[in-house]
């Protein structure tokens, strides 16, 4: 299935490109128009795509979501053109073999970003046509079809509905009035409701899903998906209390090759490298805050556990007064806690704590993006309680990953179950595009504070 976010970025690559043309010709009109594509032009043009691209994505400007709102639209397509023209021209004058000639830059973007504009407003005109509507039935009504229900994103189109379709007589979760009927009448419903999915969400399936009558649904053109794909389709997560073993054995996913490990170690020391070089000239000015904040180390290292449940000492800066833990034991990270100190505060909020842990990445107990390491105290507990909880210490554990960019801070073992969801949907689906992914929605997360405590 393509996303709508796809499509969007793929209309706006195109937009860029064209707009790259455009300025060339209004620039230059027909003269030289092969360096727009070669003797060095496609060079230009990639690293030009590339910044843009990076900001449209960075400020959200794919998510439709954001299409509703003009003005929304109007100031993230303004601030996406200055950051671009900004970055852009920082780039050309370090790297002048990527500069654009004599005002091309200025028209391309000016260019660019009045496509993009009108590319929106023709998109909020059309939002609410009939035939960009989501229409989907669950089957069940349940507290499975309830979750399904809450994972769906708000949709303005008055033509998009979801609606429910009962297959026991025992007391409906859901809201009686989304129930349309019995699974006894499937056939009659789905031609009177039209609905372009099927989500089965049943908690106990044996006897109750009517396969021969899903399979000419299904040739008719009517997508229909399991709860857990659709779960997994919709919030980038795994409904991990509802999935079998089988569903891990039986896929092409969940593997992790001998070459993927060796290209993310490779990166892994490329990453932590930079990133401590980067940084070392401002590790004796938060030393001096630190010690000026609160008596104690600057630097604070605990047992985590890392692959294989192998502890191992992480080693971050100290964000709590010293010996915090000394009389309560192991405990959750509260919001506004007490233990943390005032440039604690702003430490975490800002994962500038979490620098020292690219030492353990280059060391290579920590991997660059991965699961968060959490304490054994916790984890012992968790595995008892949470179906498996096990699996995320296949792989290392991360200074970022893909829980800790889609889920604030977690407190709590339902928090630990939330985040699971994301750390086997990471394993389960991993890909040098997603550790990228997940590089720029962190930039993103650190700058805007995000579940930081």
């Amino acid at each position: 299935m393509i996303r709508p976010k796809f499509l969007i970025f793929c209309l706006d690559a195109l937009l860029a490109i064209v707009s790259f043309a455009l300025a060339h010709f209004v620039r230059f009109g027909f003269a030289n128009h092969t360096e727009i594509f070669f003797s060095g032009g496609y060079l230009r043009l990639l690293v030009y795509l590339l910044v843009l691209l990076f900001f449209c994505y960075f400020f959200e400007l794919f998510d439709l979501k954001s299409f509703y709102d003009r003005k929304i639209v109007k100031f993230n397509t303004v601030v996406v053109f200055l950051a671009s023209l900004i970055s852009l021209s920082f780039l050309f004058y370090f790297i002048p073999a990527v500069q654009f000639g004599r005002g091309l830059l200025l028209i391309s973007l000016v260019l660019f970003f009045a496509f993009q504009y009108l590319s929106r407003l023709v998109m909020l005109r059309f939002s609410n046509n009939a035939r960009f509507a989501n229409r989907i039935v669950i089957i069940g009504a349940g507290h499975l079809a309830q979750k399904m229900y809450l994972a769906l994103p708000s949709d303005s189109n008055v033509h998009s509905f979801v609606r429910f379709i009962s297959t026991t007589e025992k007391e409906l979760i859901v809201d009686p009035e989304l129930v349309i009927g019995n699974i006894s009448d499937l056939n009659t419903l789905i031609q009177d409701y039209r609905p372009q999915k099927i989500v089965t969400a049943l908690e106990e399936r044996r006897g109750n899903l009517p396969l021969k009558e899903f399979m000419h649904i299904k040739l008719r053109g009517v997508e229909v998906i399991d709860a857990t794909a659709f779960f997994e389709e919709q919030k980038g997560a795994l409904l991990v209390e509802n999935m079998q073993p089988s569903e891990f054995v039986y896929t092409h996913r969940f593997r992790m090759t001998r070459f993927m490990r060796s290209l993310k170690r490779v990166n892994d020391i490329i990453f932590s490298s930079i990133g401590l070089t980067l940084s070392s000239p401002l590790f004796p000015v938060i030393a001096v805050l630190i010690k000026l904040d609160s008596s104690g180390p600057v630097f604070f290292k605990q047992l985590r556990v890392g692959e294989g449940e192998i502890e191992f000492f992480v080693y971050k800066f100290r964000t709590m007064a010293e010996d915090a833990e000394k009389q309560t034991g192991a405990v959750w990270a509260q919001k506004n806690d007490p233990r943390v100190t005032r440039i604690g505060k702003f430490m975490r909020k800002t994962r500038i704590d979490e620098i020292p842990q690219l030492y353990n990445v280059l060391k290579g107990d920590m991997s660059f993006i991965g699961p968060r390491p959490e304490r054994m105290a916790f984890v012992e507990r968790l595995k008892e309680t949470i179906p498996f909880y096990s699996t995320r210490h296949f792989v290392k554990p991360g200074v970022t990953g893909w829980a800790q960019v889609c889920y604030p801070y977690g407190a709590s073992d339902e928090d630990a179950l939330e985040k699971l969801r994301y750390d086997l949907y990471y394993i389960k689906n991993y890909s040098v595009l997603l550790d990228f992914k997940i590089v720029i929605d962190t930039i993103r997360v650190v700058v805007s504070g995000f579940g930081g405590r």
